[in-house]
């Protein structure tokens, strides 16, 4: 009888507390399915936390002034670039602590963790100084028109130059997950955005004795949340019952772990790059055919982020069991929990598939009226829903190439998939042969189709199990 048929009696309930709770385990043995849920749960309810704050923030933002509104999408624009460096430092933290963690080195995971501290501290401190000195510089550099500049600059400066607890939130999150303590990566999130909703108002409105910020009050409540949650973090990791506890003696600067990480985050930063810069072309060649159709493509990508939350959940779920697995030296556990993960992302994709055929237009409904609107966004969310099988199975097997240390194959297939074959197709179809807005959604479905294909064919391979971190 396998592991996985050996489970104990115990409740969905039982052990949904146990995740939510952050019950230590050991994700190198036992029940494989036990461990998917245990670490998927907390990483599913952190993403949709995350969807609702930013959902949340904009409703607040648009009763200020169109121009706070334009002024938040500016400067998230330039955030990207950092959120590009945090997503690539945190893949290789993620996958550095796991490995640690796996053989049972906890020394080493302590000290991977400062060195990636370190590391967001120097980066942010840069950025930072950029975003203080240069905030209306950057806003005319996107451009700003000059009323919004006056108005939104402000809240560049604030955002900007606080992206410290951005990048530092992001980092130790992601230690977190790869020694396997999901829910505290959950808690701090929690508390991060919870502390952002209840401030937004205040900072941009006024309340007692604090005056209306107008938008700049938006980043302020972030950077006030954000910055909180960072220091909770940090009391965690000193003096916490995670699986990573630092001691002074760890606070040292080693060059050849923050060389090492460095290796590891550019493919991590690469994939990010590639995969926004391809969805800013996308966009370009969709705004030929109107704001109607632009419109119901914005909304089809809005409404499918909320369910593509799950599957990112159990994602990194899967990066987390292929590092530490890896460092324990059971390859053979690793692939088996990424083909296990891989299979319940299919079905819960297979599933919104379905419904996203059947049902797009009423859920289009939900947010205009414009019948033209419905229309486009209803086609595009059911031809690229079409795909969302291969889609799950795919980000599994990508997140899983991360969660070994391998960040050049997906950057490669990135590549290969998006900038080679997407936007040429998309190109191609929308606007040479003219079948319209279609051809994008063609060109998505396809594209994520091939991720899977290659992410599958290049796994079986199994080069990602001899990758050293």
């Amino acid at each position: 009888m396998s592991e996985d048929n050996q489970q104990s009696k115990q409740s969905i309930f039982s052990l949904f507390k146990d995740a939510i709770v952050g019950k230590q385990q050991d994700f190198t043995k036992g029940s494989i399915k036990k461990a998917i849920f245990m670490l998927a749960i907390p990483m599913i309810l952190e993403m949709l936390m995350e969807s609702i704050f930013a959902l949340v923030d904009i409703i607040y933002v648009s009763q200020v002034s169109v121009n706070a509104v334009a002024t938040v999408g500016l400067t998230e624009s330039v955030l990207t670039l950092v959120y590009a460096i945090a997503i690539g430092l945190s893949m290789a933290a993620t996958a550095v602590v796991a490995r640690r963690i796996g053989e049972k080195d906890r020394e080493g995971a302590n000290q991977a963790a400062v060195q990636v501290i370190f590391l967001g501290f120097f980066l942010s401190v840069i950025i930072s100084a950029i975003g203080i000195i240069y905030s209306k510089e950057i806003l005319q550099l996107m451009g700003g028109e000059s009323s919004l500049i006056e108005e939104g600059s402000g809240y560049t400066k604030v955002l900007l130059g606080g992206n410290i607890t951005v990048v530092l939130l992001f980092l130790i999150n992601a230690i977190f997950r790869g020694a396997g303590n999901a829910s505290i990566a959950m808690w701090t999130l929690i508390l991060s955005n919870g502390l952002n909703i209840i401030l937004d108002p205040i900072f941009i409105f006024g309340f007692g004795p604090v005056p209306a910020y107008g938008v700049e009050g938006a980043a302020i409540a972030t950077t006030i949340g954000r910055g909180t949650a960072v220091v909770s973090q940090l009391f965690i990791l000193f003096y916490g019952v995670g699986k990573i506890k630092i001691l002074f003696k760890d606070i040292v600067l080693r060059v050849a772990i923050m060389v090492n990480l460095i290796k590891v985050s550019l493919g991590g930063i690469g994939q990010f790059l590639i995969g926004t810069s391809s969805w800013v072309f996308l966009m370009r060649i969709m705004s030929e055919f109107g704001s109607e159709v632009l419109a119901g493509y914005t909304i089809a990508i809005r409404i499918m982020m909320f369910t593509m939350m799950p599957a990112w959940g159990l994602s990194n779920a899967a990066a987390t069991l292929v590092g530490q697995n890896l460092g324990a030296k059971q390859p053979e556990r690793a692939e088996r929990s990424v083909w296990e993960t891989g299979k319940y992302s299919a079905y819960f994709m297979g599933i919104v598939s379905i419904i996203y055929i059947f049902f797009a237009p009423t859920f289009l409904s939900w947010f205009t009226d414009n019948p033209e609107v419905i229309k486009n966004g209803a086609l595009c969310l059911q031809i690229i829903a079409a795909g969302y099988i291969f889609y799950g199975y795919g980000m599994v097997v990508i997140q899983s190439f991360n969660g070994a240390g391998d960040t050049k194959t997906p950057t490669y297939i990135n590549f290969v998939c998006f900038w080679l074959f997407q936007l040429p197709f998309a190109y191609l179809f929308a606007l040479y042969l003219d079948f319209g807005p279609i051809g994008v959604f063609i060109s998505i479905t396809l594209a994520e189709i091939l991720i899977a294909v290659i992410g599958i064919i290049l796994f079986k391979k199994g080069k990602w199990k001899t990758v050293q971190v």
